[in-house]
């Protein structure tokens, strides 16, 4: 009991420490699981009118879009496909910007600029990634809060389990009756959803720690026997006098078409346009639509056009090791892509299951706050079913949490 005790008091005091961070992590993460299919149903300048015509080149459609923001660094040149508008993004960090122009890849006719940094799902990602804060403050201290969740959950998951049957039995469903007390449908709200969230709430707290803390995600790589760098690092193109082309296309345009070619089926293909002299041609093609993990990342030196290699987990699929691969479906695994869209629905229900937690755990405090009575003059027991006595009575009972 001593030691269910101190595990009570510190689920106690993270809760009450972490709990408006927590709140905001996983309600914007809610937020955020049907961004797609909600920017697609609403953004029609995303699509197109198919056509048998050929698609305009990178290089014509990097003129196009460049005119529209003149001072601008344009990053990548992405399709998307015959059914949708090709994206010609500019991005920058400092000073920074995120622009997307999106252009018909048939006639390139500009049908849209917009500024990303006042869209509302990267203002929601804002505030999940770094709760609106400048980056470098807003990091660590998400993830360090998201640490913390994860402790509260474990905690949480000790002091939840049931001594027996009878115990258990009343706390893995609702049993409310008429005239029962907000609070102890409160506290039902609390044990009970947080019991069956969580184990999937463990994955999406274990899967964002991931980008939150380098030695956990080293860690978790190598005990899946990754032996590469998860860093990215651009290859380097050899700054020598150009190879004259054999065609008159820029360099660009030649790695589109080659790619088109060795990929007919990708439904994403992303030109990035090289920033410096040194910098090499970086291509992704996506041959699967609506997740990241199966993604082809591919460096071309800028004048010869041989293909380079890397010694990181963005490379070429095929050359990807289980641990790879795995590590490579974090993001999928987070926003719950990986199991399609009734994976996103699971996703958002665990979020907004994480964003009550807070909110049910206060209460519970609250109402347990001061001289330690209740209302009709008995002593408030750690027992939260003999405050309330809506429960039998020969069940073992839990600690309160929170």
């Amino acid at each position: 009991m001593k030691f269910k005790k101190i595990i009570g008091l510190l689920h106690l005091w993270l809760g009450l420490a972490s709990g408006i961070v927590v709140f905001i992590i996983s309600f914007t993460g809610c937020l955020y699981a049907f961004q797609e299919e909600i920017l697609n149903a609403t953004e029609s300048f995303r699509y197109v009118e198919p056509r048998a015509s050929v698609q305009l080149s990178p290089s014509v459609l990097k003129e196009i879009a460049t005119r529209q923001l003149p001072h601008k660094h344009l990053h990548a040149i992405m399709y998307s496909g015959n059914a949708k508008a090709a994206q010609a993004i500019f991005f920058h960090f400092d000073p920074s910007y995120y622009y997307i122009v999106y252009l018909d890849p048939y006639t390139g006719k500009v049908l849209k600029v917009k500024d990303m940094d006042a869209d509302f799902f990267r203002i929601v990602l804002q505030g999940h990634f770094y709760l609106w804060l400048p980056p470098n403050i807003g990091q660590p201290v998400v993830a360090y809060f998201t640490l913390a969740f994860v402790v509260m959950l474990i905690s949480g998951i000790m002091l939840w389990w049931p001594k027996n049957r009878a115990a258990a039995k009343q706390r893995v469903w609702f049993r409310w009756r008429e005239g029962m007390q907000w609070k102890r449908k409160n506290y039902d709200l609390h044990n009970i959803l947080g019991f069956y969230g969580a184990f999937f709430i463990l994955i999406l707290a274990a899967t964002g720690l991931v980008w939150g803390f380098q030695w956990f995600a080293s860690s978790v790589y190598t005990r899946l026997g990754g032996d590469k760098s998860l860093l990215f690092e651009e290859p380097i193109s050899a700054i020598t006098q150009p190879i004259l082309p054999s065609s008159p296309a820029p360099a660009i345009d030649r790695i589109w078409h080659q790619m088109q070619q060795e990929h007919p089926n990708a439904k994403t293909l992303e030109v990035h346009i090289p920033e410096t002299d040194s910098s090499s041609i970086a291509v992704n093609i996506n041959e699967e639509e609506g997740t990241f993990w199966k993604t082809d990342y591919r460096y071309f030196d800028q004048y010869s056009l041989q293909e380079l290699p890397v010694n990181h987990i963005y490379g070429r699929f095929k050359d990807a090791t289980l641990a790879d691969k795995t590590f490579r479906m974090n993001y999928d695994i987070h926003v719950g892509a990986i199991g399609g869209l009734a994976g996103k629905v699971l996703a958002f229900f665990v979020s907004l299951i994480a964003a009550s937690l807070p909110i049910t755990g206060f209460y519970i405090w609250w109402g347990r706050r001061g001289n330690g009575r209740s209302g009709n003059g008995r002593r408030i027991q750690s027992d939260s079913n003999k405050v309330l006595n809506t429960t039998d009575r020969t069940a073992t009972k839990p600690v309160l949490t929170k």
